[in-house]
């Protein structure tokens, strides 16, 4: 007995054909709400090895495979699962660059309004919405900018000129000029909770926080600064926990 052709069947038969749609997408608007339809959704693709890919900071959902399906897919292969779009290592870390430079600046941004929402949320009319649109929060990368900071490093102009275009056909990246903005994939498959403590505590940040970049440099600037201070304040908070559990 064959499953009806529903709205679920439809979503999912346009992601698999475009590989992405914006929130904004009729279809996608409905599921959001809608719970029976994404419960739905993310059965049928569970049916065939994948996972409904989505998060409120990003402005698209995607499909992707889920992790017992990567080692039915590319195991026998011998093909690495965590890199199926034929990126070089100076590939990858070029979109590591640009994922860091772009999406954490971004959340950062994200979170600060989140915070000013609930702060006020007692007022009666809210002027603004409390989650920026990544279009809106996202810094942009100056072409020139990248090359002079990390073009060395990354194999030069031409190499990386080359897999910008990759990255673009991916879906990572688009290109406005000699600007890079964010993709619709960009904030979708890197796993940002594994990513983003790796750069954030490691010596890549430091190197990022002297990037030269109009936009996303001041960007990531004011994102590590944040960090700090906050880190700063529950350290005093913890001390004078335990300040007061001294005795007199």
């Amino acid at each position: 007995m064959s499953l009806p052709f529903d709205d679920s069947a439809q979503l999912i038969a346009q992601l698999l054909a475009r590989r992405w749609l914006p929130r904004s997408h009729p279809l996608v608007r409905k599921a959001l709400i809608d719970t029976e339809v994404w419960r739905r959704l993310e059965e049928r693709a569970a049916g065939v090895g994948l996972r409904v890919v989505d998060n409120v900071h990003a402005d698209h959902i995607s499909l992707a495979l889920q992790r017992q399906a990567e080692n039915a897919v590319f195991g026998e292969t011998a093909l690495n699962a965590n890199n199926n779009f034929d990126l070089p290592r100076d590939g990858a870390a070029l979109l590591v660059v640009i994922w860091a430079l772009i999406v954490l600046p971004k959340r950062q941004r994200q979170l600060a309004r989140i915070e000013a929402h609930e702060a006020g949320q007692s007022e009666m009319f809210a002027s603004e919405k409390p989650l920026p649109s990544a279009d809106k929060a996202a810094p942009v990368l100056s072409v020139r900018s990248l090359l002079a900071d990390f073009g060395k490093q990354l194999g030069g102009a031409l190499r990386v000129n080359t897999h910008l275009k990759l990255l673009e056909r991916q879906g990572f990246i688009l290109r406005r000029g000699e600007e890079i903005a964010e993709g619709p994939l960009l904030d979708l498959l890197l796993d940002y909770d594994r990513l983003a403590p790796r750069i954030l505590e490691g010596a890549l940040a430091d190197v990022l926080g002297q990037a030269s970049d109009p936009q996303a440099g001041p960007a990531f600037k004011v994102m590590l600064e944040a960090r700090r201070a906050a880190a700063q304040a529950e350290e005093q908070g913890l001390d004078d926990e335990d300040n007061q559990r001294e005795p007199a």
